[in-house]
């Protein structure tokens, strides 16, 4: 398991190949990164910052990977989640989940970025045009998430 928060971005096509050097028994390599977006809800996004409680962050994250090794037959897992000021195109978040098979590696993705994206302790600003606010939680996201309390998986 590897879990970083950094501000510097990353390079996921080598986490991934870093996941799974000299490895022959992977069978499946998920990777997902989340972009920030330049538009959301059809307004004009100029900057998203991102802060965290350093320690407690990781600890959650880490936390969370462990229970999705627990629950899916997991070879590797890294999650990398940036901080700081971000403007649109870069990358924010990296999952990269390895298995025998693929759904058992899509699976814990999804229950990971879910997880992210719902109960990881960080907090977003928005930067629009002629204003600045707190990015507030997203019903959308929150039932999302509370499918996996009820022990959906999809393998």
């Amino acid at each position: 398991m590897t879990v970083r928060i950094q501000r510097e971005p990353f390079d996921a096509a080598a986490e991934a190949k870093a996941l799974t050097a000299g490895r022959t028994d992977i069978g499946a390599v998920v990777t997902f990164t989340g972009i920030c977006r330049g538009a959301d809800d059809g307004r004009p996004v100029a900057a998203l910052t991102l802060e965290h409680y350093p320690g407690m962050a990781e600890a959650e994250i880490e936390r969370h990977v462990a229970a999705a090794e627990g629950r899916w037959p997991l070879m590797g897992v890294t999650v990398i989640h940036r901080f700081g000021r971000m403007e649109p195109g870069d990358d924010i978040v990296l999952v990269v989940t390895a298995a025998s098979h693929r759904g058992d590696a899509f699976a814990a993705a999804e229950f990971l970025m879910d997880y992210l994206k719902t109960r990881a302790p960080f907090w977003k600003k928005e930067e629009r045009p002629g204003e600045t606010g707190w990015v507030a939680a997203r019903d959308a996201d929150d039932t999302a998430a509370a499918r996996w309390e009820a022990g959906a998986e999809r393998t």
